[in-house]
């Protein structure tokens, strides 16, 4: 390693602390030198941390501040302490890069031998703080034919080639520890360069050199990159894992370094043939090896080749410090071979397809009529979980529990449903005084639960005035515009769930709206990053070509552009496990979050216990289903949007209930529970069948289909 430090060879800053009294009399003769220039950037990185997440900052003390002399530059810069500086630099790695795993990469001592590849390995490594310290070897100095592919200047013109990396990253980073080989490695000093490295990376042009390190690094089990820039070759030895690996995969067979040294770059040619692969080098790098040394003076690069070259090598740096799997072999990034293969993307979702027109003419018979009407009842995910049978007894509507999902705990969600379905036929029943009386039957041959409707020849003003609504009955997700609701709307309502034997619970001041949607958000949150959840939630959407006589036809949630975006991506539960990983995840409850936020009230139907001993049954449910659709009519009529919006927990009555729904986040389930009942002053006598997000909103812009109705027969 060279030690003398004149003008051009001067790489690493001078960091100098104002509270040390000899560094701060050097500071003060830096300020009297009119030469000398000083840049002041404490304020604005200060600006920045300020403005950073709350989860960038936690454990972090400030730190004294900086200042730093380059001398190359003649100039000064004021920086915080490392701490700070580097939390601000690299915070925008998160989270490709977690804390925990940017903390594990700067323990790495990385050796870079040769610089114009290995110029930009070294550059990117410090760039993303994906070392803890680097060792630059190169002999040669800069020529302006370098600058084709070396990212330096004019100025750096005659300075040696890792004089000029050095400083660069310097420049980026003044606490990086960088050490410099001024005149390279030979095999005198190959040994002193490759000791202590986490990664050795070798980029020179010298054969024999590439043998001798790679026999240092073998001989002390260290691993050894190498990217040639034709067609985006990169070459990884795991001598760390494979101890005795031949260099080079084998290739060269048993060449030593004393065959290789002192050949002309012609005479290099063969070897580096069989090292590239001759059928695999690019023609035009193969036409070009013919011609060195006859009208060229050395192997072509292009910088963009050599920029590719320091990103591949990086990322095998930082799945080799982590510990991520990278046997030995290679590969090739090639991106020329790439945009040949360029195709017309898949177009995902056809967010303009024309809808499909909803069949709403009505059957011609009034049993038909009753039966169409109860299918129109709403149900968690659409997914419909009843089989609907009308005879010359009346109609009954058996609760299917094949078609129950994760949510549906004990068939409760099911159950409600089915209670809906039941409201609905009462009302198409009433319209067209056929109806009877009606009741539930738990644990028979058809099922869990079987709602009955008989046939009769009552009539009932209320349920009849509302089968023309319960036609219409649909679901918009659209934004509110968070107008308060009259209290003579909130008595319509809630005498609506009394009449169905059911109670409201109301969240309706804006502070209210806010926790609400922050809870249910969270609650959103927990099912996207649950497995077992989040691939129940994906299968209720159907997307445009598909089947959408049952599910959620995505363009019914309304999205923005934006929210389009982030549900494809919230589709693939890859991402999710990362996200899980980092407990990560936050804006996973935004759509829910905005969309409460914009409502004019957040309601809870509930359901008294009938036993104080013996929680609610499918039949409590059910019942507690009805006043779900009376309400929801009601709200209706009353000129507001409906869109159910109840959380993972709801149908939980206990923890191990919880603890099944998601292992993961039982506790977080838990505590949003009962924050969630305290908000809305849910007894605990009472137990909440459905939630409903209640606003002045647009119209639903597709409606949800139905099943076909199977099972129909005319009444005697």
């Amino acid at each position: 390693m060279a030690d003398d430090h004149g003008p051009q060879t001067e790489y690493r800053p001078l960091i100098l602390d104002q509270s040390n009294p000899a560094q701060a009399r050097a500071l003060a003769a830096l300020r009297d030198d009119p030469t000398v220039e000083f840049t002041d950037l404490r304020d604005s990185i200060r600006a920045e941390y300020a403005a950073m997440t709350r989860e960038s900052m936690v454990d972090l003390a400030p730190t004294p501040d900086r200042w730093i002399y380059y001398p190359w530059r003649r100039h000064v810069v004021a920086l915080p302490g490392e701490r700070v500086f580097r939390r601000v630099r690299l915070d925008r790695n998160r989270n490709k890069l977690t804390e925990a795993e940017q903390r594990i990469l700067e323990r790495l001592s990385i050796g870079v031998i040769g610089q114009s590849v290995g110029h930009a390995v070294a550059f990117n490594l410090a760039l993303e703080g994906a070392c803890g310290r680097l060792r630059l070897a190169d002999f040669d100095a800069l020529e302006l034919s370098n600058l084709n592919r070396v990212s330096a200047t004019l100025l750096d013109v005659g300075v040696n080639k890792a004089v000029v990396t050095a400083r660069r990253i310097a420049e980026l980073d003044p606490y990086l520890p960088v050490e410099v080989f001024e005149a390279g490695v030979d095999e005198r000093t190959a040994d002193a360069f490759v000791d202590g490295l986490s990664v050795l990376v070798e980029e020179c042009d010298s054969l024999d050199i590439k043998v001798v390190v790679r026999e240092a690094a073998r001989e002390r089990g260290i691993p050894v990159l190498m990217h040639t820039s034709d067609r985006g070759l990169l070459d990884v030895e795991r001598y760390d894992l494979e101890p005795d690996r031949p260099l080079f995969h084998g290739l060269l067979g048993g060449l030593k370094a004393g065959d290789l040294r002192g050949l002309t770059v012609r005479e290099k040619s063969p070897y580096v043939f069989r090292l590239l692969g001759a059928g695999e080098v690019s023609a035009r790098m193969a036409a070009s090896m013919i011609e060195v040394g006859e009208t060229l003076t050395g192997w072509p690069q292009l910088g963009s080749d050599v920029v590719i070259g320091g990103a591949s090598v990086a990322a095998a740096v930082r799945r080799i410090g982590l510990g991520v799997e990278l046997r030995s072999g290679r590969t090739r990034i090639d991106p020329d071979a790439g945009l040949v293969e360029l195709a017309q993307p898949p177009l995902g979702s056809d967010w303009a397809a024309v809808d499909d027109a909803i069949d709403a003419d009505m059957a011609a018979d009034p049993v038909g009529r009753v039966l169409h009407c109860a299918e129109r009842a709403p149900s968690g995910g659409n997914v419909q979980p009843w089989v609907l049978r009308a005879d010359s007894a009346g109609v009954r509507i058996a609760l299917a529990p094949e078609l129950s999902s994760p949510l549906d705990i004990g068939y409760r969600a099911s159950a409600v449903a089915v209670g809906a379905a039941l409201y609905n036929a009462r009302t198409a029943a009433a319209a067209h005084g056929l109806l009877g009386a009606h009741r539930f039957l738990e644990n028979t041959s058809e099922g869990p639960l079987v709602a009955i409707l008989d046939w009769g020849s009552g009539h009932d003003e209320a349920l009849a005035d509302n089968y023309a609504t319960a036609l219409l009955r649909e679901t918009s997700r659209h934004h509110g515009t968070g107008e308060p609701l009259g209290w003579p709307m909130i008595e319509a309502l809630s005498a609506a769930a009394e009449a169905e034997g059911a109670h409201l619970r109301l969240a309706t001041l804006p502070e209210e709206i806010a926790e609400a949607a922050a809870l249910l958000g969270e609650s959103d949150r927990v099912r996207y990053l649950t497995p077992r959840l989040h691939d129940s939630m994906f299968a209720e959407l159907r997307w445009p070509g598909q089947d959408t006589s049952t599910g959620i036809d995505v363009r019914s949630l309304e999205l923005a552009a934006d929210e389009q975006a982030a549900l494809e991506v919230g589709r693939r539960p890859e991402v999710m496990a990362r996200l899980r990983e980092w407990s990560g995840g936050a804006a996973l409850g935004k759509y829910t979050r905005d969309r409460v936020r914009s409502s004019s009230a957040v309601v809870a139907v509930t359901l008294p216990d009938v036993l104080s001993d013996r929680p609610a049954g499918l039949s409590e449910y059910a019942r507690a289903g009805m006043a779900v659709e009376r309400v929801w009519i009601q709200a209706q009529r009353l000129g507001l949007a409906v869109q159910p919006v109840s959380p993972v927990f709801l149908y939980a009555r206990r923890p191990e209930e919880l603890f099944e729904l998601s292992p993961l986040f039982a506790d977080t389930l838990a505590s949003l529970q009962g924050r969630f009942l305290d908000l809305l002053g849910v007894p605990e006598h009472e137990t909440i069948a459905l939630v409903l997000r209640l606003s002045y909103a647009a119209a639903a812009s597709v409606r949800s289909r139905r099943r076909p109705t199977t099972g129909a027969a005319p009444r005697s």
